[in-house]
């Protein structure tokens, strides 16, 4: 009895061990076919993250390209856009210009046709035998008092040197006003001042208005 019972837990060992072999074996197989399937779509990966890395690097060479054309395209734009503000100003002060002498030409066109009434109207007038102008009237009425008082000069200059008199300065002229006190004394000396501060005055002539004004009678005084 004790043989067999020996015997039987050897052959369930040995089972066991069997089995456990194959399970490990069956798991390896499994194994290997996983890794070997990982090692395909490594490959895989690795092949697309080589053309991905060539194509990044004709990408980063574009950009770098670009960046560069870019740059100088800005620079161009900038030179461009200056030149456009210089032209702007330019044409700005021409345009002021040109309305300044718009605005001067328009004033001398205005002047020229006033003229050229004043002369129509100038003509007319002398042509109907009257004066050409108000102003011209009042000129000549200038120029003749100017002329007879030149001739005035003349000949009170002609009756002084005919009487002996000494001739009168063109400057100086006839006067009836009263002689002031200190004309004929020097400034260095001066007038004294024999009242102080409160003098004397000459009073006034009295006017129109002295009319309207009454005398007070004085009155008798009676002891």
């Amino acid at each position: 009895m004790h043989v067999e019972s020996s015997s039987t837990l050897t052959d369930d060992q040995t089972f066991r061990r069997e089995n456990y072999s194959f399970c490990t074996q069956r798991k390896t197989k499994i194994l290997e076919d996983r890794l070997s399937g990982k090692k395909e779509v490594l490959l895989e990966k690795e092949l697309v993250l080589e053309e991905v890395i060539s194509l990044t690097k004709k990408l980063r060479k574009q950009a770098s390209d670009g960046r560069a054309q870019a740059l100088a395209l800005s620079k161009k734009v900038n030179e461009f856009q200056g030149r456009i503000r210089d032209t702007t100003r330019r044409m700005m002060a021409t345009v002021s210009e040109l309305s300044m002498h718009q605005a001067t030409a328009l004033k001398l066109q205005q002047e020229k046709t006033a003229r050229e009434r004043e002369l129509q109207e100038a003509t007319w007038r002398a042509e109907h035998g009257e004066p050409p102008t108000e102003a011209a009237v009042w000129d000549l009425y200038r120029l003749e008092q100017k002329s007879v008082a030149a001739s005035t000069q003349r000949l009170e200059r002609a009756e002084a040197e005919t009487s002996g008199e000494a001739p009168i300065p063109p400057s100086m002229v006839r006067t009836m006003a009263e002689p002031r006190p200190n004309a004929y004394i020097p400034d260095e000396l001066g007038i004294p001042k024999p009242y102080g501060g409160q003098g004397p005055f000459k009073p006034t002539e009295g006017g129109t208005t002295m009319r309207h004004i009454r005398m007070p009678k004085p009155r008798e005084i009676e002891i």
